[in-house]
């Protein structure tokens, strides 16, 4: 049973410990550290996101690239572990999809399906538990990268929508722009491209400054696929580092 202990420090301290640690490269210091900190903390959105940046990071050390299958077991046992403790903690589940989404790009497209769908699982958990823009953002975003045979790209637009009638216009945040990208791929790869640019250039109209918009609204034809395709490419590394959302409360 996950419990922190009365005599250890408390779920702050060991989270500004295991900043330090990762800062030092002692990785594995920094992954016990951060676990402490989740341990007395389930539910906090930034530890659990540390906490994975600090396990991507070791991998990234010790095995170049992407890292290889084996260094993402840990977390995902770990959060595996932490959700049966705290099934209510919404934000445990969300971090522990993104643990499974940080281990797709290493493994083989066989075992791929199985592990994204893991992460589609818990994201879906954490939403049953409490709703929110981060939630409906990560799991539509996450349908995308599903091949069209799947027929999984309307389930990932209708999130992305929900995700989007969730912004609020008079509390912009800066993250709000990557539903606008995402919300714009989804349409294109369903073959509505005038819903795609519609969306890409509402997005740009509130988040002037954002490139990938501008990007996708100055290309069309195979030029745009070309730019999708690799955004939405499984075998690559997807950044699923939350801090802007702590950030940008």
């Amino acid at each position: 049973m996950l419990t922190a202990s009365a005599a250890g420090p408390s779920g702050e301290d060991a989270f500004q410990e295991g900043i330090q640690k990762i800062e030092a490269r002692d990785w594995d210091k920094a992954l016990d550290l951060l676990e402490t900190a989740l341990t007395a903390d389930s539910d906090n959105l930034r530890y659990g996101s540390e906490y994975r940046r600090a396990a991507i990071l070791r991998a990234e050390s010790l095995h170049g690239n992407e890292g290889k299958p084996e260094d993402f077991d840990r977390p995902i046992k770990f959060f595996e572990r932490l959700v049966a403790a705290n099934p209510a903690a919404a934000n445990a589940f969300l971090n522990y999809g993104l643990a499974y989404v940080d281990k797709v790009p290493t493994v083989d497209a066989l075992t791929r399906v199985s592990v994204a769908n893991a992460a589609l699982s818990e994201f879906g958990r954490a939403l049953e538990l409490r709703p929110s823009w981060v939630g409906y953002y990560t799991r539509g975003n996450s349908y995308l990268f599903w091949p069209k045979f799947f027929g999984r790209t309307k389930l990932g637009v209708a999130d992305l929508e929900t995700a989007v009638r969730m912004q609020k216009p008079a509390a912009q945040k800066p993250y709000y722009a990557h539903a606008w990208v995402a919300l714009g791929d989804g349409y294109w790869k369903i073959d509505d491209l005038e819903k795609a640019r519609a969306a890409w250039s509402e997005g740009l109209k509130q988040f002037p400054d954002t490139p990938a918009l501008k990007e996708r609204l100055s290309r069309q034809g195979d030029d745009l696929k070309t730019i999708i395709n690799d955004a939405l490419d499984p075998r690559k590394r997807v950044d699923t580092n939350l801090k802007n959302i702590w950030l940008y409360p």
